[in-house]
């Protein structure tokens, strides 16, 4: 990661935004999730939880743990967006993307470094691969979004910092502007890319794996 949580200037807007519509935390889908998304036309049944095997049980966890970090930031974009901006707004922002950068870049190292490789050459060797190039896999899909996300996350990040260094109001708010954006479309790519892989990815795992084949992966990942 290109930002560093812990050197950057506090995030304090001075003038009120115009209100957005409040985001009701407690259920239904997110704005910032296409619902188009939750429904692929080729996606196989859902294998419960309960059914996973531990290892895939530990990256699904991981994903429940990182959604309400999703939720708290989603909460926190929209009371700026709101203008209900207070002392703890940079204090939210430094606690999202500090965990985002400890904890989320760390998870998404483990899978392509342990997982995602053994679920490329399983997918290759099946013919589960895009029609016009056999090297193509959902998984160069899912690895493209890790790498989308620490752009958007950097720039976002970048953006709220910059905030409050500029002089010009009408330059600050284009470039709240931006931070927002930026902040919103990695909401809506996490949300996806959660989706895609606990219910598509770990799924394909736990169906094209043996119990002995995933309980080696997972032994590697913690250097057995």
């Amino acid at each position: 990661m290109e930002f560093n949580p812990n050197t950057a200037p506090e995030f304090s807007p001075s003038a009120t935004i115009e209100p957005e519509p409040e985001i009701d935390m407690e259920g239904g889908v997110s704005p910032y999730a296409p619902p188009e998304a939750y429904a692929p036309p080729s996606k196989d049944e859902e294998i419960p939880y309960e059914n996973m095997h531990p290892f895939l049980q530990e990256f699904i966890d991981e994903h429940n743990a990182y959604t309400k970090e999703l939720n708290v930031f989603e909460a926190t974009i929209a009371m700026i967006e709101g203008g209900n901006v207070d002392k703890t707004m940079d204090e939210r922002l430094r606690q999202f993307f500090s965990y985002f950068e400890d904890k989320v870049v760390k998870h998404n190292q483990d899978e392509e470094k342990y997982l995602f490789p053994r679920i490329t050459k399983k997918m290759k060797a099946e013919g589960e691969h895009s029609k016009s190039d056999n090297n193509f896999t959902v998984i160069d899909v899912l690895e493209d979004d890790h790498v989308k996300s620490i752009q958007l996350a950097s720039v976002a990040f970048n953006m709220f910092a910059l905030f409050s260094r500029v002089p010009d109001e009408r330059s600050r708010y284009m470039i709240l502007d931006i931070a927002l954006n930026q902040s919103k479309e990695l909401l809506e790519l996490l949300r996806v890319h959660i989706f895609r892989e606990d219910t598509i990815i770990f799924t394909y795992a736990q169906r094209n794996f043996s119990d002995e084949e995933l309980t080696e992966i997972q032994q590697k990942t913690k250097g057995v």
